[in-house]
């Protein structure tokens, strides 16, 4: 009765209005769920319990396992990397060596580029580590803030091997999610103009709004701010015996280990259907099962090397498990929820609803990649969640419009471009608190400085989304969104210089 109707899209509908309402997405998701059961159920209880939990969340677990393991493992290395002292270490590196303003401004950019595998890691390691240095060298805390939330989630997105290009991968059929990831990160203008936006005012040493405001103060002494209501960030577990390698070597074999593992899965290696053919191996390997296989390797690795370093003992590198295990739980839920949500509208066949909207979109079809983007904004921001946010629109994205088109990558980059704008600026974010909490700062102070950044970046995305609707080559658009974020920046320079004159 509701099958490939407007009524299938009901559910992500209630999910979303839920989300918008409460501010927490756990249950908008759950009743989501549900809804979709009841209406594929002709509302009948027993068959929607029975939709609910095998078609719905028995089944994202089963599809998700594999990414669990990886979210897991993610969590444990992080443990491993802060109890050996790595992170604490570069910040001593950086405390001897960084000598000026822009260069520790550039320093904590690097750190939070080095830490790519996970948001959580980023935020809550970058602050604790550069927060003596910036402040020796006057940076405001709302700035360091800024830095810390910028590079948290947006190079996450455009890192193949990190937790959320585990997450997205979860949400495309077929186990080709991370091919796909991987053929978006040209597209995905808000990540990749936004280090383009912190590289290019941290040179020219140039600020604006209240952001300006701040660093004239912090200039005069008075770093911190707004005291009230001050966040405070967990304590790093001091190590002086780790050094800056302790960082780099486990996310080096991470890596190695983790593509080596997407190569073996889709027949790289000598008795694979693609034997030695490195392209035709990525676009025919498994996410779900080369990523836990690789890191479970790396995780070996690392906890020998921090055992022969002695860094760690034995006993702390066990403790690490059920901490980065605990890490994760937040992650899971979301990742299992939104998979379960995908699975009740995929009962209810809403891509071939939506697929005959689109047959007759007409002209609409070029801007589809711009309204794909501010929806995912909106719903990021209001929500504060863009896990959240790309498990409901990239399966609508990807069964509507099919990612096998150059459109359709657009499209979904289009999604997680705007869901890391959400998460980047949204006051209920958690990797906006987390920022506040690692630079030590009011957390409303730093939304308020941060978002008049975060929207100069995601307008000359959107126009960016309009000209990719149209052209379709990233070779093409990519350099032009980087000249525009250019032409933008230097525009708001003369423009405050008149202003302040």
């Amino acid at each position: 009765m509701f099958e490939a109707t407007i009524w299938s899209l009901l559910p992500p509908v209630i999910a979303i209005a839920l989300a918008l309402i409460t501010k927490e997405v756990f249950s908008s998701l759950f009743i989501g769920i549900l809804a979709g059961g009841l209406m594929f159920a002709n509302f009948n209880p027993v068959k929607t319990i029975d939709a609910v939990v095998n078609e719905g969340v028995i089944a994202a677990v089963s599809d998700t396992a594999g990414i669990f393991v990886f979210l897991v493992v993610l969590g444990v290395m992080v443990a491993l990397i802060n109890k050996s002292g790595g992170s604490a270490a570069f910040g001593r590196w950086a405390e001897t060596h960084v000598k000026t303003k822009v260069g520790a401004a550039l320093a904590t950019f690097a750190l939070g580029i080095l830490i790519f595998i996970d948001d959580y890691f980023n935020c809550l390691t970058v602050g604790s580590v550069m927060r003596p240095v910036t402040d020796a060298h006057k940076i405001s805390r709302v700035k360091l803030a800024y830095l810390i939330d910028a590079t948290a989630a947006p190079i996450c997105m455009i890192a193949p091997i990190s937790s959320w290009a585990a997450a997205v991968s979860e949400y495309v059929a077929d186990g080709q999610g991370l091919t796909y990831f991987i053929k978006a990160i040209p597209y995905n203008f808000y990540s990749l103009l936004t280090l383009v936006f912190i590289i290019t005012i941290t040179v020219i040493g140039f600020d604006f709004g209240k952001m300006s405001e701040y660093e004239i103060k912090a200039q005069q002494g008075d770093i911190v701010g707004d005291t009230s209501n001050l966040s405070k960030s967990e304590k790093l577990e001091v190590n002086e015996k780790g050094i800056v390698f302790d960082l780099i070597f486990p996310i080096i074999v991470l890596i190695i280990t983790c593509v080596t593992a997407l190569l073996y899965v889709g027949g790289f290696f000598p008795g694979g259907d693609y034997t030695w053919d490195l392209i035709g191996a990525f676009g025919n390997t498994d996410a779900t099962v080369g990523l836990p296989m690789g890191s479970l390797v790396a995780l070996v690795v690392t906890i020998i090397y921090l055992l022969l370093r002695r860094v760690v003992t034995f006993k702390k590198a066990m403790e690490a498990i059920p901490q980065g295990f605990i890490a994760m739980v937040p992650a899971i839920l979301i990742l299992t929820l939104a998979t379960a949500l995908k699975n009740m509208t995929g009962l209810l066949d809403a891509s071939s609803y939506v697929k005959g909207i689109l047959a007759n979109a007409g002209a609409l079809e070029y801007f589809l990649p711009v309204i794909v983007f501010l929806v995912a904004c909106f719903l990021a921001f209001s929500t504060g969640t863009s896990w959240g946010t790309f498990g409901i629109l990239i399966p609508i994205v990807s069964e509507a419009i099919g990612l096998d088109s150059e459109l359709g990558v657009i499209a979904m980059s289009a999604c997680l471009a705007g869901s890391v704008f959400g998460d980047h600026c949204s006051p209920i974010s958690d990797t906006t608190i987390m920022s506040s909490a690692g630079a030590e700062c009011n957390h409303i102070a730093h939304v308020s400085t941060q978002i008049p950044y975060a929207s100069t970046v995601a307008a000359v995305s959107a126009v960016s989304y309009i000209i990719a609707g149209f052209v379709r080559n990233a070779l093409i658009v990519l350099p032009i969104a980087i000249v525009l974020m250019f032409a933008t920046i230097f525009t708001l320079k003369v423009v405050t210089a008149k202003k302040a004159k």
